[in-house]
């Protein structure tokens, strides 16, 4: 527990802390203030990195230069909305990501699997088959996956692996896109409102 000596010396010490002074001093203090409010609402710690977004909302600060406390508010805002936006992005490049990963690991173990076997789709005699599919990845209507022919390169194939991807990721959670979507267009519409409300100030 502190003692009452302690709080007097507490208080004497607070009378001698520097702060800004000047009126100037004390307006970037509190616009300081006012950053760090939108950091502490915007990142996600320790997934992301405020020293980031900083530079981010500076970059954007220095291109619409607000002048009155409406025109702040309003661009740091707008830097809010534009980085979770930008998150929005990551989290579908993720999972496309994570998706591909499965996709690419299976394609490697049939490979190897057909060449151990000599043949593809035909069952050694021992009657091991191919690798199973995993689990949602893609089926036919027979049972049988839609992964074959394995291989290739080339635009086509790597638009057909990103066509299976998403195909998978819809498979495992039928809203979990409608979700993302949602969540970026609501995102976009009011970054759009911000940008307006930003260039009508501007015009005044």
């Amino acid at each position: 527990m502190t003692s009452l000596r302690q709080l007097e010396a507490n208080r004497h010490n607070a009378l001698k802390s520097t702060g800004p002074k000047t009126e100037t001093g004390k307006q970037r203090s509190r616009r300081n203030a006012l950053r760090h409010g939108f950091t502490a609402e915007t990142v996600i710690e320790p997934l992301e990195y405020p020293e980031e977004y900083g530079a981010f909302e500076e970059a954007i600060i220095s291109e619409y230069l607000p002048r009155t406390p409406v025109e702040q508010e309003l661009v740091h805002r707008l830097a809010s909305l534009f980085w979770r936006l930008r998150r929005a992005t990551s989290i579908e490049t993720g999972l496309f990501r994570m998706q591909g990963e499965i996709l690419r690991s299976f394609q490697s173990s049939r490979q190897k699997h057909v060449r151990a076997q000599g043949r593809e789709g035909i069952p050694s005699a021992s009657g091991e088959a191919d690798p199973p599919c995993p689990q949602g990845l893609l089926t036919g209507a027979k049972g049988a996956d839609m992964l074959a022919p394995v291989g290739g390169a080339g635009p086509h194939s790597s638009a057909r692996d990103i066509a299976l991807s998403y195909l998978r990721w819809a498979n495992l959670d039928n809203e979990l896109i409608d979700r993302l979507s949602r969540y970026e267009a609501g995102l976009w519409r009011q970054l759009v409102q911000t940008l307006f409300a930003v260039q009508t100030l501007k015009r005044r």
